[in-house]
């Protein structure tokens, strides 16, 4: 897949670089030539220009880009105005930074979907959300092993876990499921929210609408997911 991230910051450098050795081809922009400089051989591409300048903007290769990344953090202004162009040239996929709630709430009027919240949320993670299909989240162990929230895999809907063999084909386990349950509030009106099942038995069902939550090595669980 190719990527397009501007901000080259801590989050940003760091998110470039691990889509990178997972494969992808991924353009690093940033105003600092320093950063641009320093990242050169770690990256595919790495460009030093200012991303608020339509001009300059619309040479970009956006067409050919499935994932543009505004990792801005250190000016809130630059960020959303490098959002709102990039949402006029209707990228294919456009995920920004958010700071403090505020922030949030305006990328949300400008029509952004998905929030990067850098201080909660690794670029590890958001590597694997990006890379692996059908990842709702994950947590890193280590170098080698993570904790996976997924997606049921399509051939799997309907089936208990002792059926799919997960462990015998995949070398994974299945350590619980996540189910949106709708719950009452205190003001009347009903939520949905996901609700962690308990420790998943060969008996639990997987219905359509489940989250796996998956243990096992990186490779492993890139393997599975790559299948399903």
């Amino acid at each position: 897949m190719k990527y397009i991230i501007i901000g080259l910051g801590n989050f940003g450098a760091s998110l470039a670089e691990k889509l990178t050795e997972n494969g992808n081809e991924v353009i690093g922009i940033d105003t600092s030539m320093e950063k641009v400089d320093a990242l050169k051989e770690k990256i595919s591409h790495t460009i030093c220009m200012d991303a608020a300048d339509q001009f300059t903007v619309t040479g970009l290769p956006l067409k050919d880009t499935d994932v543009v990344i505004v990792a801005i953090g250190e000016n809130e202004g630059a960020n959303i105005m490098v959002t709102a162009l990039f949402k006029n040239l209707q990228v294919k996929r456009l995920i920004s930074r958010a700071i403090n709630p505020l922030h949030e709430n305006v990328l949300h009027a400008i029509g952004v979907d998905e929030i990067v919240h850098p201080e909660e949320e690794t670029a590890e993670r958001w590597a694997k959300k990006l890379t692996l299909k059908d990842v709702v989240d994950s947590f890193e162990l280590g170098s080698e092993y993570s904790i996976v929230e997924a997606n049921v895999p399509v051939q799997y809907i309907g089936k208990n876990i002792g059926e799919i063999r997960m462990r015998e084909k995949y070398n994974l386990l299945v350590l619980t499921t996540i189910k949106n349950e709708n719950l009452d509030t205190k003001v009347g009106k009903n939520v949905i929210a996901p609700k962690v099942q308990g420790v998943a038995t060969p008996d639990t069902i997987l219905e359509q609408e489940d989250i796996l939550v998956l243990y096992g090595s990186n490779k492993d669980l890139k393997d599975f997911l790559k299948k399903s």
